[in-house]
């Protein structure tokens, strides 16, 4: 029996060793901090959103274009994330992502003006875009034999700075003396923090990124045709749905609670609780789903736990709110699943790429005009009864994806 190598030995028939292990964990801990800082600069931005309207005197319409740009930036950036990873490895581009955001939260309480707060945001939408991307591309490349795990730790973080971000914003906001500006900018920390454990990974190469994988991914990219996958499709159909309900939610739940009578902090605290339900389940979600042929049967629970939600939300908006916010919760870990099904659809590295990439620019596209017609419709109709049933109404078809994606197969079979 051959003895086991040295650490840092080069491994049996000539291949480069493995990671070494406080190189996994700096990569653990970026992929942690990275992940807190997806969604702060959406979920901070709802809870203020009716005292950010009147300090930059927009109107319903214009709020609602405000709420659709996070999918359009996520569409148009996630597109060019491939090629970035290419050319400068994903620990540099998602470094540079966090930094984008940091800058971006810092400027856009006071650059002046709509214009300049939709510029500032699409600063910080853009590094967030990318990272959305290659999350899932690190995770395959420095954890293969780990993929549910390390996708449910980065997804539980993912929740947690969603939830934080909501519950906290309007408490930090009235210690900083009431100024929404002050609210907002107090995430840009948390960014600038996380910009950190990048920094030493940027000039290491990423596993699987030499010179003998970048030559293979080169030779097989051409045949590897995505949009001849029924899969690949339907979780693009799957990931823009799910995402459109996210959206809609972390920017237009709170002021349906406040329209129906629930203070300003309390409503914070409502979409805080949807947000926290994904820490815990986005742990577990992934976990479960890495161990089923068929990831549709998850998609299908967590739907019907939405329409119950978006019934009582139609019926009882104050009554039942906390109930409505847990049930809503639960449906909104639609996302952790399609990211683990990303990753249980591709064999390959180079096709988990192009099926991150596709599907969740593909999908972010698909959710654009989402919260952007609940603002035209909530300004119009004048209340909530035809925005919450076009939300429900969405389940149904994202359901219907879920089930497709979550076939047993894989894109490299179909193309």
């Amino acid at each position: 029996m051959r003895p086991p190598a040295a650490p840092g030995a080069p491994a049996p028939g000539g291949s480069a060793p493995g990671p070494s292990p406080w190189v996994l964990r700096i990569v653990t801990i970026g992929l942690v901090l990275a992940a807190l800082n997806l969604r702060p600069a959406i979920t901070s931005l709802g809870p203020l959103l009716e005292e950010v309207r009147d300090g930059l005197r927009m109107s319903g319409s214009v709020a609602g274009v405000l709420t659709s740009v996070p999918p359009l930036c996520f569409a148009l950036f996630g597109f060019a994330a491939p090629r970035l990873a290419r050319r400068f490895g994903p620990s540099a581009v998602v470094c540079a992502g966090m930094a984008a955001i940091a800058a971006g939260l810092l400027l856009r309480p006071f650059v002046g003006g709509t214009a300049g707060f939709l510029a500032a945001s699409a600063l910080a939408l853009m590094g967030i875009a990318v990272s959305n991307v290659l999350m899932p591309v690190i995770v395959k490349r420095w954890f293969p034999d780990r993929v549910g795990t390390v996708t449910g730790l980065y997804s539980m973080a993912l929740a947690l700075g969603t939830a934080l971000a909501a519950a906290l914003t309007v408490p930090l906001t009235n210690a900083l003396g009431g100024s929404w500006r002050a609210g907002l900018v107090v995430w840009a920390g948390l960014a600038a923090v996380a910009v950190l454990p990048w920094i030493p990974l940027v000039r290491r190469r990423d596993p699987g990124t030499g010179q003998a994988a970048a030559g293979r991914t080169t030779r097989q990219a051409p045949a590897l045709r995505i949009t001849r996958s029924r899969t690949s499709w339907a979780l693009a159909c799957f990931f823009g749905l799910q995402a459109t309900a996210a959206y809609i939610t972390m920017q237009w739940m709170p002021q349906i609670f406040r329209d129906a009578g629930v203070s300003a902090g309390t409503a914070g605290v409502l979409l805080a609780v949807t947000m926290a339900m994904g820490v815990p389940l986005a742990f577990v979600i992934p976990r479960v789903a890495a161990r089923l042929k068929n990831q549709g049967v998850i998609a299908l629970v967590l739907g019907g736990c939405g329409l119950v939600g978006y019934a009582g939300l139609y019926l009882a908006p104050a009554g039942g709110a906390w109930l409505w916010a847990l049930l809503l919760g639960i449906a909104n870990c639609a996302f952790p699943l399609a990211l683990t099904m990303i990753g249980m659809r591709a064999r390959t590295g180079a096709g988990v790429v192009r099926l991150s990439a596709f599907a969740q620019s593909t999908g972010y596209l698909i959710a654009a005009p989402g919260p952007l017609l609940v603002g035209v419709l909530y300004q119009h109709s004048g209340g909530w009864g035809l925005p919450i049933a076009l939300m429900a109404g969405l389940l149904v078809p994202q359901m219907a994806a879920g089930v497709l994606a979550g076939r047993d197969r894989t894109i490299e079979d179909e193309c």
